[in-house]
């Protein structure tokens, strides 16, 4: 199905893990600026919610008040001007940005890409490291963090760049995989399913669940959203067009997306937008937590 829709802010560069605030600010991860960006619906307004230096991937809401983030200082040939190591980083409610933790069981992050809060309040995120798909330079990783900071490496993959994650009620973790097209959910006692394939040329990024169990999963070249149910059966595409990286659900029944535009990964497009999508569909509640 085509849906129409509204484009809330532009000239982003890579667009990524937007997440609504609880007063309606929609923040964002605007990588090649280095900053976690917003866009106010009261004042149809876009500026800079927080400079964190690097390439942040994705941005959630904690417990505690902080905007919580996942660091990479490189996208396929782009390198961030200020350095940052690949690393969650928290920035508090007062602007300071924090670094929390840049390894896990004496293991350096290679790019820390998408994040989750779990029902026990744990950070979970993808490690991903560097777009590659020619060469898959690094193996992926699941990596959470304990409430006390302390990070441990869940889940050891293959060269399969895990993306987008979340978190279901059971305590069970659904994560994509971009270079092999897979859903793949683990249990809390370990036990991994595969979900679902990606259709050809739907490269999968980010995604959330609506209020159904449902994932949204966010079809990079495919200029839409593909919709499966909790056991991985395919429900419908939406159509929106561009090339959409990341998604959130907002008040309502919005959805609303990153685009990036026409791909880039030097950096020197600046043309990617917040879109908002009527989809009718609540996104289920998501977790919160805070670290350190």
């Amino acid at each position: 199905m085509k849906k129409p829709i509204k484009i809330r802010a532009t000239g982003l560069g890579h667009p990524e893990g937007p997440y609504e605030l609880d007063d309606g600010r929609v923040i964002y991860a605007n990588t090649y600026a280095s900053e976690i960006g917003f866009w106010d619906p009261k004042t149809n307004t876009q500026g800079q919610y927080a400079f964190v230096g690097g390439g942040p991937n994705a941005c959630m809401l904690g417990s505690d008040g902080a905007v919580y983030s996942t660091q990479t200082p490189n996208v396929g040939a782009w390198v961030a001007p200020v350095h940052r190591p690949p690393s969650i980083q928290k920035t508090l409610p007062d602007g300071k940005v924090e670094i929390l933790v840049t390894e896990a069981d004496g293991k350096k992050f290679d790019g820390p890409n998408d994040l989750t809060f779990g029902a026990d309040g744990r950070l979970y995120f993808t490690d991903s490291g560097d777009w590659n798909p020619a060469d898959k330079p690094h193996p992926g990783r699941i990596i959470v963090i304990e409430k006390n900071g302390v990070a441990k490496i869940l889940e050891e993959l293959d060269y399969v760049y895990p993306n987008g994650i979340v978190a279901e009620p059971d305590g069970s973790i659904v994560w994509v995989e971009s270079y092999t097209l897979k859903v793949v959910r683990r249990k809390p006692d370990g036990t991994k399913t595969h979900l679902w394939t990606l259709p050809d040329g739907h490269i999968p990024d980010g995604f959330k669940i609506d209020v159904d169990g449902n994932f949204w999963i966010t079809a990079v070249a495919g200029g839409g959203v593909d919709v499966i149910d909790t056991n991985g059966k395919f429900l419908h595409f939406v159509e929106t067009g561009g090339t959409i990286l990341n998604c959130c659900f907002g008040k309502g029944g919005k959805l609303f997306c990153c685009d990036m535009g026409p791909f880039d990964v030097t950096g020197a497009a600046m043309t990617g937008r917040l879109i908002e999508v009527d989809v009718g569909v609540e996104g289920m509640p998501l977790f919160r937590g805070a670290i350190g």
